[in-house]
């Protein structure tokens, strides 16, 4: 008589989904051809044939090259969730700002009546930054300090003496509604080689200015998009959409207008519920994942028909995490996220949060930076809270299979509307559904095409089957 097999064990004698042997979820990804097949644990996936998926899940095959990776996928992944220093700073030289955006993460009242910092603590502060990073980063390196907003041009003065006299240290950016960035302030920082962030939500005023304006009422389109054309050719712009339930229908035309005008990156990021007014402008997430997606469609067709991309930094972030988890730019997207772990928000008075989103939120506040040192600040509870933060524990993310795709951020977002961290993300039915996208981007064999050039540069391919 013939040995019995236990239906846990493919033909090969390997344990499928029981004891030690490995788990794997299947995921529809909306291709006629292929579903992806991922153990979670590990962000290890593989896109299978959909007629041979369950061959594959059963074979000795995929099992086999999993179990012999698994060790390196596991520390590559534990490596990009704790293991790295934090070597970014968000800095908010004011609590001012000169417009009223519907969905600040700040406080309404801190920006309408809110102080400067005064230069004299800036400077001071920089020292303090420099010197902590000094002490924690590798001889070399540069850490990036944002001066961000509000609206940190309120304190240009201040602003722009630490641009010179740091600026050999630091990797400065400055993030602006643009209103104040006038001739001698780009001649500045272009000369300083500082980053420029600027903020556009439409591609008219009509749709713009819904949501920027200014105390009075007034629309800030026209400026924004003249700044825009004055600096689309340098190398340090950034250009932001905050996606809302305002401008959400437009994205696929806003794509047309920034590739009309030479952009080549750009960020379309989902509204944060941190404030009020962010919670109320945040839109349907199947009304957000269908025009979302247009809008990379949109990017595909044109860089098709002219041979020029736009990149959507946000997107291509979460393709990066899964073909190269260790090359993502951004930290949002995964748990814990990058804040009090990669990068850490100064404000006005001094205060030192995890990230921005923090700033706005005072339980959160770990201390200032004039008063405790560096290190301690992001040992104190406050910091704890958050760099502790993973999906693994809580329901339902602990048992989504794109858990380290998503991260159910953000942590402040999830904090303010449910008084809890330890909860899923307001926007996760979105998330799933653009990681199934990705999949599909790269089953559809279009992975280069969302992704910068050069993306591939120093990376290693450790699965092939």
């Amino acid at each position: 008589m013939g040995q019995e097999v236990s239906p846990l064990w493919g033909p090969a004698g390997v344990p499928v989904n029981a004891g030690a042997g490995p788990h794997f979820d299947v995921l529809e990804v909306g291709h006629d051809d292929f579903v992806a097949l991922i153990n979670a644990d590990t962000a290890f996936w593989v896109l299978a044939p959909r007629d041979q998926a369950l061959d594959y899940l059963l074979g000795p095959e995929l099992p086999q090259v999993f179990l012999e990776k698994e060790a390196r996928l596991a520390s590559d992944l534990n490596n990009v969730r704790f293991g790295l220093l934090p070597s970014a700073v968000y800095f908010n030289p004011t609590e001012r700002c000169n417009l009223d955006c519907g969905y600040c993460y700040l406080p309404r009242e801190a920006r309408r009546t809110g102080v400067h910092m005064e230069p004299a603590r800036l400077m001071e502060s920089l020292a303090i930054l420099q010197d902590f990073f000094k002490s924690t980063l590798p001889e070399g390196a540069r850490p990036q300090l944002v001066f961000h907003g509000s609206e940190p041009l309120l304190a240009k003065d201040a602003v722009f003496a630490g641009i010179e006299k740091y600026g050999a240290y630091f990797r400065f950016g400055v993030q602006t509604n643009a209103t104040l960035l006038d001739a001698e302030a780009k001649d500045f920082l272009m000369a300083h080689g500082v980053g420029i962030g600027l903020s556009l939500d439409g591609p008219s005023a009509a749709v713009a200015d819904r949501t920027r304006r200014t105390w009075g009422g007034t629309g800030v389109f026209a400026e924004t998009v003249k700044a825009l054309e004055d600096l689309v050719d340098y190398p340090g712009l950034n250009l932001i959409t905050t996606v809302t339930k305002e401008n959400v229908r437009h994205l696929p035309e806003l794509v047309d207008f920034l590739h009309a005008r030479g952009v080549g990156n750009a960020l379309l990021n989902p509204v944060r519920g941190t404030q009020l007014g962010g919670r109320d402008l945040m839109p349907d997430q199947a009304e957000l994942a269908h025009f979302f997606f247009k809008a990379l469609d949109r990017t595909y067709e044109l860089a098709q028909a002219t041979g020029r991309k736009m990149v959507i930094g946000n997107f291509a972030n979460l393709l990066l995490g899964l073909v190269a988890p260790g090359a993502r730019r951004l930290m949002c997207d995964i748990s814990p996220c990058g804040g009090g772990r990669c990068f850490f928000a100064v404000g006005a008075h001094g205060e030192v949060a995890p990230c921005s989103e923090f700033l706005g939120l005072p339980e959160f506040h770990g201390g200032n930076l004039w008063e405790q040192s560096v290190p301690e600040l992001l040992a104190t509870p406050q910091f704890k809270q958050i760099t502790t933060r993973v999906v693994e524990g809580f329901a339902p993310c602990n048992r989504c299979a794109v858990r380290h795709v998503c991260g159910a951020p953000c942590p402040a977002e999830v904090y303010a509307i449910n008084g809890r961290l330890d909860a899923p993300a307001p926007l996760c039915d979105f998330y799933t559904a653009q990681a199934q996208y990705a999949f599909r981007v790269i089953a559809q064999g279009r992975l280069d095409d969302y992704l910068w050039d050069g993306w591939r540069d120093g990376l290693e391919e450790i699965v092939l089957l």
